[in-house]
């Protein structure tokens, strides 16, 4: 039994959600986000609430719900509250910077790495040290994240690179000398 999908999902004020067969399309106040779910997945709107039912107990249906579920809840609040992930960069000379759409990198390469964030999604530089990605679609929010975050990963001797805020990294002691 699916303890997450079986919570129904409250639908606030100023939102709506449009079902066309398999398709989900929901419109709140800072945009609108559409998707596809799996056609063995039901989804109902009643009034102010939705809910999601599953055809069977079989392992599928059974792990489909509670993320079909999650998915179009994540869905509602984008729309409403929207997502962020902020990022630090640590370490001597590290720095982000904002020219037009694109945020460059300075991390230690021989060169700037530069980053153009996709459509709908929005990267600010509040400080040469702090990197905030901003947007309504959790997925793509963490996933423009990650990908700034992979241009320097960061390393366990010295912590240099670029982390998460409130990430821990794992430090090592280097070598001995003898």
């Amino acid at each position: 039994m699916s303890r997450i999908g079986n919570k129904p999902v409250e639908i606030p004020a100023g939102v709506t959600v449009t079902l066309n067969n398999n398709t989900i399309t929901i419109k709140g106040p800072k945009g609108e986000l559409t998707r596809e779910v799996h056609p063995d997945m039901t989804v109902k709107v009643e009034e102010n609430t939705l809910t999601v039912e599953r055809p069977s107990d079989n392992k599928l249906h059974r792990s489909l719900h509670g993320t079909t579920r999650s998915i179009i809840s994540n869905m509602i609040e984008g729309v409403t509250k929207g997502y962020e992930r902020k990022l630090e960069l640590i370490g001597v000379g590290y720095r982000a910077s904002k020219q037009g759409q694109k945020l460059v990198l300075n991390v230690g390469y021989s060169h700037p790495v530069e980053i153009t964030p996709e459509e709908g999604l929005e990267v600010e530089v509040p400080s040469n040290t702090k990197v905030i990605v901003k947007g309504i679609d959790k997925e793509r929010v963490g996933a423009l994240a990650s990908n700034i975050r992979a241009v320097r990963l960061p390393e366990p001797y010295k912590g240099k690179g670029i982390r998460y805020e409130g990430e821990f990294v794992r430090r090592k002691e280097g070598k001995t000398g003898k």
